[in-house]
């Protein structure tokens, strides 16, 4: 069963998870320095966020998470079909996991990422060269799309 992931960017990380710990009504399942991960059910999403240097901030990328290879190789599948170009990053380390991951822009530049999550990490990891599939990607910064900044002055 696959489950939607939505990762967001924040300034401060202790306000923040006590924010989306009283929001979701339940704690994070994993929380270090710079870095927070909520495993939800109802509704079935891994929601991060993160502080610091490898962060923008708000909705920095979304993506749908896998429980297998099987449904990788679906996923996959449907990313290549939606003729765009796929950036196949690979067995990567990246928000203190380990995954198989690809990339895919949507036509407005909207980064989303397919993965399979089968190890922990130490480090938070780095991130591929977002760029090269959307110019709203920050090619610096571990799964961090950047957004244009005439979106970033919207709405506050």
């Amino acid at each position: 069963m696959k489950r939607l992931h939505v990762h967001v960017g924040v300034t401060d990380i202790d306000q923040s998870i006590g924010f989306y710990s009283t929001l979701f009504g339940a704690e994070p399942s994993v929380v270090k320095s710079d870095y927070a991960k909520w495993m939800l059910d109802d509704p079935r999403v891994n929601f991060a966020i993160s502080a610091g240097n490898h962060a923008a901030k708000g909705i920095e990328h979304l993506g749908i998470q896998v429980e297998s290879q099987d449904e990788l190789a679906e996923v996959y599948g449907r990313l290549k079909a939606a003729d765009r170009p796929v950036l196949e990053e690979g067995a990567t380390t990246c928000c203190y996991a380990k995954s198989e991951k690809s990339w895919i822009a949507d036509p407005q530049g909207v980064v989303w990422e397919a993965f399979f999550t089968n190890g922990e990490a130490t480090v938070y990891g780095d991130s591929p060269a977002l760029s090269a599939i959307s110019s709203n990607a920050a090619a610096a910064n571990c799964c961090a799309p950047a957004l244009p900044a005439k979106q970033a002055s919207c709405c506050g």
